[in-house]
C-alpha cells in the first residue's frame, strides 16, 4: 500500500520525502538497536572496511530506488513502478545464477520462463515509462545482492546504510530551507505522514534483509511478485490508471508462474520433511 501512502504526500517535494524517510528511519533504527543492545555492532560495522564498502553500495542502490519510486508514484506512474518490481525478481534470478552460481530446478525454470513472457508483454505496452521500471528493477536487485553477500545483521546493516545517507539528507534539507522552505512542520497531517515514513521504510527493509540472507536469490525473486501485484491494483483500482488487454494477459501469465513456483516449493518442503523423519 505504499503508493497510497505516498499519494497522501504528493504535494511534498519527492526528494524531501526521501530525506525525511532517511532521518526518521535513522531515529527508529537507533532506538530499536539501543533497546536490543545493538549499538556496539553498529559502531563496529562502521569501522570495518570490509563491511562499509558493500553497505555504501547498497545505500546508493536503495537511495536511487527510493527517489525513482517516490517521484514516479507522485507523477502518476504507479503501474510503471509495479512493472519495475515485476522485472526485479527476474534480475534477482539472473544475479543468483550468474554471480552466486545458484542452480534452478526444472519447475523453477519453467516458472521463470512463463513470468518472463508475461513481463515482456507488459513491458512492450509501456515503452515510454520503461526507464522507470528498469531503474527500479536493477537498483533493487543489486541492493538485494549486496545485502545477501555482506555478513552483517539485517538491522545493523540498515543502520549503517541509513547513517551513510544521513549527511546528504541533512544537506538537502538545509538547502531546501533556504530555497522556499521544507514541508515538514507546515501542517499537522503532512508532518505526521513524514514521521510515519520512517516506520514505513524501516520495517519492510529489515524483513527483506532477513529474507535475503536466508533464501536463495531465485526463491526471493519469485516471491517478490506479490508486492508489485498489489501496487498494480492500487494504480488501476484506486488511481484509475488504464489497463490494456496485453497487461491483463501478462498478469495472468505471472500468476501462473507464481502457482508453478509455489507448488514446487511445497513439494520440495514435503520431500525434505519426509527425508528427515
Amino acid at each position: 500500500m505504499l503508493p497510497l501512502f505516498f499519494r497522501l504526500v504528493h504535494h511534498v517535494d519527492p526528494v524531501e520525502i526521501v530525506t525525511q524517510r532517511v532521518l526518521w528511519s535513522l531515529l527508529l533504527i537507533v532506538t530499536l538497536l539501543a533497546a536490543r543492545r545493538g549499538l556496539g555492532p553498529l559502531i563496529s560495522a562502521l569501522r570495518d572496511r570490509r563491511l562499509i564498502m558493500p553497505l555504501a553500495g547498497s545505500a546508493l542502490m536503495i537511495a536511487i530506488n527510493w527517489l525513482t519510486y517516490v517521484w514516479a508514484v507522485n507523477d502518476g506512474h504507479v503501474v510503471a513502478t509495479s512493472l519495475g518490481y515485476f522485472l526485479n525478481p527476474l534480475v534477482n534470478v539472473a544475479l543468483g545464477v550468474l554471480v552466486l552460481k545458484e542452480k534452478l530446478r526444472r519447475p523453477q525454470m519453467l516458472a521463470i520462463v512463463v513470468a518472463a513472457v508475461g513481463v515482456a508483454i507488459l513491458a512492450a505496452a509501456a515503452l515510454t515509462t520503461l526507464w522507470i521500471s528498469l531503474t527500479l528493477a536493477i537498483s533493487f536487485a543489486f541492493y538485494a545482492l549486496l545485502r545477501k553477500i555482506t555478513p552483517v545483521a539485517p538491522m545493523t546493516g540498515l543502520g549503517v546504510e541509513t547513517l551513510l545517507l544521513t549527511p546528504p539528507a541533512i544537506a538537502y534539507l538545509i538547502w531546501e530551507a533556504g530555497h522556499g522552505g521544507v514541508s515538514f512542520g507546515q501542517d499537522a497531517g503532512t508532518t505526521a505522514l513524514l514521521v510515519i515514513s520512517g516506520a514505513v521504510t524501516t520495517v519492510p527493509l529489515v524483513l527483506f534483509a532477513m529474507a535475503a540472507q536466508r533464501l536463495p536469490m531465485a526463491t526471493l525473486g519469485i516471491l517478490q511478485y506479490l508486492a508489485p501485484m498489489l501496487q498494480f491494483f492500487c494504480g488501476v483500482v484506486l488511481f484509475g490508471e488504464t489497463l490494456s488487454h496485453g497487461q491483463m494477459l501478462s498478469f495472468g501469465l505471472i500468476w501462473i508462474a507464481l502457482i508453478l513456483f509455489a507448488t514446487d516449493g511445497v513439494r520440495m518442503a514435503r520431500r525434505n520433511r519426509v527425508a528427515t523423519v
